[in-house]
Order: C-alpha cells, then sequence, then structure tokens
C-alpha cells in the first residue's frame, strides 16, 4: 500500500500550531444555540456529507525535520470528532451559566495531536421552563487549520442551504471562482471594508502576500517584498517601538484557566442609527463601548483609569474572496489603542474614530503577517521570543465579523445565537469578540481566571454604554442640516 500524500503546511499555518503553550491554546472556538435540540446522529450525517468534503478535515499534522505536512488520516474516525454529552447543571446554576463554565473548559483541553486538530460537541439539556430539549454545538479547530474568515465559510457549509468547496477539474489547479450565498453574504462585506481600509490594492501585492505564504517559496526574495519593505519602514518602526499598556488588572502572567461570557444581541439597525447621527462607523461605535465598558470595569474595582490606553491587536483579511476555502491563515493584525481612561462616552466615541483613520492606508497587517512567516522558519524558542514582544505590548486580541443578516437553520433546527472566540498568544488574557448575526449584534469575551474571573461583569456594562451613546444621539436636533 502506498503512503498517503503530503501537502507542505505553509510558514504562517507552522507558526500558529507551534504558538500553543500550557496557558493558551490556539485554538478558535465558537457556539451554536440550537432550538429545537439536535440529534448526534443527525449531526454526524450533516457533517459526514458536507464539513467532510473540506479535506483539510480528514488530515492529520505529521513533523519533519523542515517543518510539517498535511497527510491524510488512514485511522479517520468520524465518532471521535463529532461526540454528544448532556450538560451537567449544578444547583443553584442556570442551564446557560453550566453551558459558559463547558465551553470554558474546553478552551483548555488540547485536541489530539495524532488526529485532525478539530472536534464537535454537541451539548444537550432540558429546559426548566418548558421541560423541552435544547442543545448547543461548541466546534473547536485549532488555528493552523484555518483563520476565521476561512472557517467560517467552511463550517457554514454545514447549515441548510450550505455548499460544497469547489471541485477541481485536476489536483493541482485551484479551484475555479465559487459564487456561493456564503461568499456574498458572510465573506464579501468584511474583506471589502478591509480591503478599502487598509489599501492593499494591485497584483504586487497579491504576489508578496503568497511569497510570504508559500511554502516553497525563497521568502526574502522578489522586488514586490523588496518595494513594500522600503514603503512600509514607517510603519515597521511603529511596531517595534510601540510602547507597553497601561498597567491594569487585566495584564499578567497567563495561566491555562478561562472564563467566558456573551451577552444578548443589541439591535443592529440602532447601532447603525447611532454611528450616523454621530459621524461615526459601526465599528467605531462598538469599538469606543468595548473601551467603555473595561474602563467602567477597571474603576469600579478600585483602578484609576485616567490617562490610561490599552492596545488590542486586530485581525485584518488578506485572502482573496475566492480562495476562503482553501483554509490555512491569509491575515495580519493591526494594532488599535482604546482609551480606557476618557469616561466622557463622545469623547471616547471620537478618540477611537480618531485612532482608527490613523490605521487606514498601512501595511501593517502585511507586516505582521510577514513576520508571521518569518516565525515559522525560527527554531520554536526564537518564535516564542519573537512573538513574545508582541504579547507583552498588548492587553487583548478583538476579532469583529459581520454575519449573516437572517437566523440560519440547520437539519431543520433554528440557530438561534451564534457566538466565538480567537486565541490569545503568550501572556495575553483577554479575548473580545463582536458579531452581527440576524439582525442583532452581540459581545463575547473569553478571559484569563486569574486576571480576570467575572468576565460578565464586562459583558453587562456594553448595553449601558451603548445606551449613553443612544440617548445623546437622541438629543441631536434631528431634521437639520
Amino acid at each position: 500500500m502506498s503512503a498517503p500524500r503530503a501537502e507542505r503546511m505553509s510558514r504562517v499555518d507552522y507558526a500558529w500550531l507551534r504558538m500553543d503553550s500550557d496557558a493558551n491554546l490556539m485554538m478558535i472556538v465558537g457556539v451554536w444555540l440550537l432550538e429545537p435540540a439536535l440529534g448526534l446522529a443527525e449531526l454526524r450525517e450533516r457533517v459526514g456529507g458536507a464539513l467532510l468534503k473540506y479535506g483539510r478535515f480528514r488530515q492529520k499534522v505529521v513533523h519533519d525535520a523542515l517543518g510539517a505536512s498535511w497527510v491524510e488520516d488512514e485511522a479517520f474516525d468520524l465518532d471521535h470528532h463529532v461526540t454528544a454529552e448532556t450538560l451537567d447543571v449544578p444547583a443553584g446554576t442556570t442551564p446557560l451559566e453550566a453551558l459558559k463554565t463547558r465551553v470554558a473548559e474546553l478552551t483548555g483541553e488540547a485536541l489530539d495531536a495524532d488526529r485532525p486538530l478539530w472536534q464537535f460537541h454537541l451539548v444537550e439539556w432540558l429546559d426548566e421552563g418548558d421541560g423541552q430539549g435544547r442543545s448547543a454545538l461548541i466546534a473547536r479547530v485549532h488555528h493552523c487549520v484555518g483563520d476565521g474568515i476561512a472557517l467560517i465559510s467552511v463550517l457554514l457549509s454545514i447549515t441548510d442551504g450550505g455548499t460544497p468547496p469547489p471541485v477541481r477539474e485536476h489536483e493541482d489547479e485551484p479551484a475555479p471562482d465559487a459564487t456561493e450565498w456564503l461568499a456574498d453574504v458572510f465573506i464579501k462585506p468584511v474583506a471589502d471594508v478591509t480591503i478599502k481600509a487598509i489599501g492593499l490594492t494591485g497584483d504586487g501585492m497579491a504576489k508578496s502576500i503568497e511569497l510570504m505564504a508559500h511554502p516553497t517559496q525563497p521568502l526574502a526574495g522578489g522586488l514586490e517584498i523588496a518595494r513594500i519593505g522600503a514603503q512600509a519602514v514607517s510603519d515597521l518602526a511603529s511596531l517595534a517601538l510601540m510602547p507597553d499598556d497601561s498597567p491594569t488588572r487585566l495584564k499578567g502572567k497567563a495561566t491555562p484557566g478561562k472564563r467566558v461570557a456573551w451577552g444578548e444581541p443589541l439591535p443592529l439597525t440602532e447601532v447603525k442609527a447611532v454611528g450616523q447621527a454621530l459621524d461615526a462607523s459601526i465599528n467605531d461605535v462598538l469599538l469606543s463601548c468595548v473601551a467603555g465598558a473595561i474602563g467602567s470595569y477597571l474603576r469600579e474595582r478600585g483602578e484609576d483609569t485616567a490617562g490610561k490606553e490599552i492596545r488590542a491587536m486586530i485581525p485584518f483579511n488578506l485572502r482573496p474572496l475566492d480562495q476562503a476555502w482553501k483554509l490555512g491563515n491569509r491575515f495580519g493584525l493591526v494594532p488599535l489603542v482604546l482609551p480606557i481612561g476618557i469616561e466622557h462616552p463622545i469623547e471616547r466615541l471620537a478618540a477611537v474614530r480618531a485612532r482608527m483613520n490613523a490605521l487606514k492606508g498601512g501595511y501593517q497587517p502585511v507586516l505582521v503577517f510577514a513576520l508571521l512567516a518569518l516565525a515559522g522558519l525560527l527554531v520554536k524558542p526564537a518564535q516564542d521570543a519573537m512573538l513574545n514582544l508582541f504579547a507583552k505590548k498588548t492587553t487583548a486580541v478583538m476579532t469583529n465579523v459581520p454575519g449573516p443578516r437572517e437566523a440560519l437553520r440547520m437539519c431543520g433546527r433554528t440557530i438561534r445565537q451564534v457566538m466565538f472566540w480567537v486565541p490569545q498568544s503568550g501572556d495575553i488574557g483577554l479575548g473580545v469578540s463582536i458579531l452581527s448575526y440576524a439582525g442583532g449584534v452581540q459581545f463575547g469575551l473569553i478571559t484569563d481566571d486569574a486576571m480576570c474571573p467575572d468576565p460578565e461583569a464586562i459583558i453587562e456594562r456594553f448595553q449601558p454604554e451603548f445606551e449613553q451613546l443612544l440617548y445623546l444621539a437622541l438629543m441631536l436636533p434631528w431634521g437639520e442640516d
């Protein structure tokens, strides 16, 4: 019998593979709340017929002297990857509280390195009110498999109406352009906004990204990279010379213990209206609420936040839209400084808007992508040392993803609520997720329980922070130029 075909892992994906630590595992974790309850047999049938059409979910990682490769798992067992459990609801807690505890536990459990690096957990319980069954799907996928944009397009393929990956005419040829609704509804808005925000245009830029990503191309070659390097000197200097964050209780030595929290969604139409009234984007409004909620949380715990700022690293997509189905990581990061010390909501919104505008037109996302590619070439201690320089200057990782406007269904069940969390590297102890879905926008947090044992106390502040902006917007002289 011939050996399974091996596919080289890209440098960037290899860097993510090796970024796991005892305190922070590099897993993207998501939760779908389903009504009514979903059965395990139905879920396995859907996953087997849809998700497994993406070859990466049948491949395991095999290490070698030069890095790692993706290899077909000849002993693949779907039952291992799609499991069911009954939610343990201790006395005095609600099922939702118990679910959050279970999600937090799973964020600290490593995936089996001898199998494909993903797992679905179908969690079931009885609703206290009507006695009907409820279920939640918890998905765990290692970051080396793909970034958020890629995984969203792939995981949504298991929903009703989801589409399979494009079919290659020849094994080594790329797939034709995909026009499925997932790209139009979910991915395209993210990528379009990203490209406009950071000014990435032209064939030379695309070639440069591919040179940095491709495992068989020389990293330091090509006129395009030289040109970008010359243009991006100031951005590189600003990355290297970033000052340390203001010290807060949210900075410290990371530990394995995690807590997660999420809240009920805000009406997206109201968020848009507030942004229009206050001459700000939706992102400006939401990020201002994040800064306000964190600042309020710290002040209530006795910290003086006057003049303090914290840095959040924000992912920016660098992937051509028709390539998302190939998975892998194609994104950069930009540092946004959040003014947690500004208490007045309008002043804080103006500061966030100014800082977001200052990030536009820069090459920082591409530079960070290049650094990740370089990290994949280094021995692990050198990679850890390089990436920890960023972690020391960062308090949070933050993602903001627009989702489908209408509620999705899976196996005839309604996906009532969706939330996800991205991992934190090094000693970063705070992850903030913002997701719009079915007409609402909601916030989620994952925290290190040694730095922030009560993320619910931050979550519950998002709505009051938004309501302050809403009330101020309503006080404006509407109907006048």
